[in-house]
């Protein structure tokens, strides 16, 4: 009950999902600080809510005032791993931009610095590190050798990978020998029904993604192996949990360019990815592998990531090393346990008892428990006999070897229509006989079923899971879910200098609806740089000098881009620069087209049509920048940073409703 039932992007005012940590559910790390700790978090922080990750703050839910003394890494759910905008503590660092720059490799540079100085200035203190690598979440980017290591590897596709998996996964024990490997759902495409280009693109993802994933271990372990060195380092706990609850299916059927495309309920297809094959992998685009491969990295289970109510969309791999007191290790544990108790089992490994306050404020019992237990023995008894799951509306409930599910949703879908979960067809599974949940004991064993499906609107009713949501994408629009938004009830924003970093949920909405820029320059002949930017290669809008001539141009998703440009250069000398766009769908469109009208000193120069636009969001990650672009470009016309060529004043957007 922290508020977190979902990611922050989608929050809702219901208290489950407000994506706000409340006061009375301090973090285990700021329990273990107050205990003598120190701590890091270094990685992806996808626990702030979006309208309080501007420099401007709050930061009462930043990393360093949730139990980390030490932060660095990106605040967003997830980020290019080539040019990316990170922050240390609460301080910007900027955009990284080297040619051999990647997230996965900084953020271990700086775990092992951090180490480095845990050691050398406190080395009688206990520390701990939480370590939240980007991968394997989109966009799946590695270096080019490694990515060409793979080539071919997956040409069989997914359903002969299925097989070899399922294999390898007997052949090591990490399954039991009883195991059915599930059937392919009929929603997802056979590998044999598709045409050879389909085949190769797919297989070129899953290249793009099986390299990402090796690439992120190597600089894991990098990690790892410093600690060895140190001295302690036997008594050194390490719990490893690899997955993104089950495999993403967030590139739909065919795949995509763009993960943001799916978050705005558009569909790339095959025919618009080819021409860009060779690009996949590199840092101009945000792909993601088809759905299909999702299934089958969640091999022996049923579906995927977001749906809860089947394994597949549930369980993780978990390893958990502590050479002290597991010294021979490589051994398997079966027993059910939940992410909720990892805090329980590190707060008990480290010998501290759960507080009733925090910081002068009353904690709600700690709902996680200790699995030390179960580490220690092999045929020790559950300490997790029972545990809800909910996500869009897709449902489980176990209880003693018992699971019941309801799925409401194919996960590549997120346009979903009107729906009744009332209506919702629950499934049963024995897990103690059926590891993969193969078999479904719906019919055989009504009378279970009725006794889970009970029980878990019971829970739902006392763990803040109602009312059910299942609305899609729209849950990303800030605007249309009535969120807080730092540029909220204005129609003008003034900018008198430069300002860069600034995230999209605190920045002027300019979707949907018509607005202006104005800006007052001051170039020379042939001056070039960008003016204001919101967004990058995942969408959103550009305003810039490139060559001497004014643009704009709108990225509709990296499936088009339309610019309009004035007819002749701009003189040297002082100059109001302005863009205009009068959007076409009247109140309530989402999406719809407009024309782009350039003017120079109250002079029209240019203008061009607009056939869609992005309708929820420009981008998880990417920033508003006046004066320069620190992220990614909304067009391949011009390269990045593209600071601005001369004196630029003030800058004001103006938004028509």
């Amino acid at each position: 009950m922290a508020g977190s039932g979902n990611i922050t992007e989608v929050a809702t005012g219901y208290d489950g999902y407000t994506g706000v940590i409340p006061k009375d559910t301090a973090t285990f790390a700021e329990i273990m600080r107050l205990n003598g700790y120190i701590t890091s978090w270094i990685g992806k922080n996808h626990n702030t809510p979006t309208y309080e990750t501007s420099e401007m703050g709050p930061f009462d839910h930043w990393p360093n005032n949730l139990g980390f003394d030490y932060f660095y890494g990106f605040m967003a759910g997830d980020t290019n791993q080539r040019r990316p905008w990170m922050y240390e503590n609460q301080t910007p660092v900027g955009q990284q931009t080297a040619d051999d720059y990647y997230v996965s490799v900084d953020l271990a540079d700086k775990s092992i610095e951090w180490l480095q100085q845990a050691e050398a200035v406190q080395p009688d203190k206990p520390w701990m590190m939480y370590l939240a690598p980007a991968a394997t979440h989109s966009p799946h980017q590695a270096p080019r050798e490694m990515i060409e290591k793979y080539k071919g590897q997956f040409d069989d596709g997914w359903d002969a990978y299925r097989e070899k998996t399922f294999a390898r996964q007997k052949e090591m024990g990490v399954i039991p020998e009883n195991t059915q490997l599930t059937e392919r759902h009929d929603s997802l495409p056979a590998w044999d029904s598709l045409s050879d280009d389909a085949k190769a693109l797919s297989a070129r993802m899953m290249e793009v993604f099986a390299a990402y994933g090796e690439h992120v271990n190597q600089e894991v372990g990098r990690v790892l192996d410093y600690i060895e060195t140190l001295p302690d380092s036997d008594n050194t706990m390490i719990v490893y949990i690899i997955g993104d609850n089950g495999a993403s299916s967030e590139g739909g059927i065919p795949g995509t360019l763009n993960e943001n495309a799916f978050f705005n309920g558009v569909q790339m297809q095959t025919e618009d990815m080819m021409p860009f094959i060779d690009e996949i992998g590199t840092e101009k685009h945000f792909n993601h592998f088809p759905a299909a491969w999702a299934h089958a990295m969640d091999t022996p289970f049923q579906w995927v990531k977001q749906v809860a109510s089947h394994l597949g969309g549930t369980r993780n791999a978990m390893v958990v090393s502590w050479p002290a007191k597991y010294g021979d290790g490589g051994e398997v544990r079966s027993q059910f346990t939940h992410v909720i108790d990892v805090a329980a089992t590190i707060l008990d490994a480290a010998g501290i008892e759960e507080p009733r306050s925090v910081n002068g404020i009353a904690q709600k019992p700690i709902e996680g428990r200790s699995f030390l237990s179960v580490l220690e023995d092999a045929n020790a008894e559950e300490i997790r006999t029972s545990q809800y799951f909910e996500m869009f509306v897709n449902r489980g409930i176990y209880k003693n070897g018992w699971w019941a599910g309801a799925r409401s949703f194919d996960p590549w879908n997120p346009n979903r229509g009107d729906f009744d979960p009332l209506q919702a067809e629950w499934e049963l599974y024995n897990l103690d006989e059926d590891f993969s949940q193969s078999n479904n004991l719906a019919e055989e064993n009504p009378e279970k079923l009725d006794e889970l499906v009970k029980l878990w609107w019971a829970t739902a009713a006392t763990e803040q899971v109602l009312p059910l949501d299942w609305r899609g994408s729209e849950r990303f629009s800030a605007e249309l879910m009535g969120k807080p938004n730092l540029a909220a009830g204005r129609s003008e924003f003034v900018y008198p200098v430069p300002i860069v970093g600034l995230p999209e949920a605190s920045a002027p909405d300019l979707k949907n609806k018509s607005f202006s820029i104005t800006a007052k320059v001051t170039i020379d002949d042939g001056a070039n740089g960008m003016i204001f930017t919101q967004g990058g290669n995942t969408g959103g809008w550009g305003f810039y000098l490139l060559d001497g001539k004014l643009a704009a141009t709108h990225n509709y998703l990296d499936i088009a881009r339309y610019t309009a440009t004035s007819d002749s250069t701009i003189a040297a000398g002082e100059h109001e620069l302005k863009m205009e766009f009068a959007y076409d769908g009247g109140e309530g469109e989402i999406g719809k087209g407009g024309t782009i009208t350039l003017f120079v000193d109250g002079q029209q120069v240019g203008t061009g049509k607009v056939d869609q636009t992005v309708p929820m969001k420009f981008s998880l990650s990417e920033n508003q920048d006046i004066g320069t672009d620190t992220g990614t470009p909304v067009t391949y016309d011009y390269s990045e940073p593209f600071d601005f060529q001369g004196t630029l004043g003030e800058v004001v957007v103006a938004l028509a409703g």
